[in-house]
């Protein structure tokens, strides 16, 4: 993605959250998030949230005893979420960054995948799954919520499962028979929880 492109896509998020243009926003935590956390699904070690927004799933990892990082485009979110984290003396590494254009310094045992891939365009869904599988350890979890619109365009835009599947082909990833629950979302709409476990050995995070 091109320095431009990427300042373009920063600047609209940006505005959305100055504007209060959040209708995704919970004020809470997924109940999704939730329940993977007690049922002891999301793995020890460190974790991703990539578009963590104002980041309540960001405090619950943390709280939880993971060693988070999260990832934002827009500054606002980033600031409100650190200074959430400051105030219930928590920690984690909060970074503002273009997801399509970052790198970590080495990969992580999860990734809480909610809202950023339905916020991309579907033309960038094939590197943005690229990238998630080169940000996981070999036999890592992505948790994923698919959002469910059954409509065209977006943001959100709709993450077909069958779509899904191809783009995160067996062959890379195993998925559980069914999704674990569907998970009513602010807007109105519902997304589709998913497990995946990343297949293979380790690749090199994209860049």
């Amino acid at each position: 993605m091109s320095a431009a492109d990427s300042q373009v896509r920063q600047r609209d998020w940006e505005g959305r959250y100055r504007s209060g243009e959040t209708g995704w926003d919970r004020g809470q935590a997924s109940p999704a998030l939730g329940h993977w956390l007690a049922a002891g699904a999301v793995p020890p070690g460190r974790v991703l949230v990539p578009g963590c927004g104002n980041g309540y799933e960001v405090l619950e990892l943390a709280r939880g005893g993971h060693s988070v990082t999260a990832v934002d485009i827009a500054s606002t979110p980033v600031m409100q979420l650190m200074g959430a984290l400051a105030e219930h003396r928590l920690h984690a590494k909060v970074i503002q960054a273009d997801l399509l254009d970052w790198t970590p310094a080495e990969p992580f045992d999860a990734v809480y995948e909610q809202t950023c891939l339905c916020a991309l365009d579907p033309a960038r869904w094939s590197d943005y799954a690229d990238r998630l599988a080169g940000w996981l350890v070999p036999g890592g979890k992505l948790f994923a919520l698919f959002m469910q619109t059954g409509r065209e365009g977006g943001p959100p835009f709709h993450c077909d499962p069958a779509r899904m599947r191809g783009l995160f082909p067996d062959a890379h990833w195993h998925w559980e028979a069914a999704p674990q629950r569907r998970v009513d979302h602010p807007t109105g709409l519902h997304e589709l929880a998913y497990v995946l476990t990343r297949r293979g050995v380790q690749q090199d995070p994209v860049s």
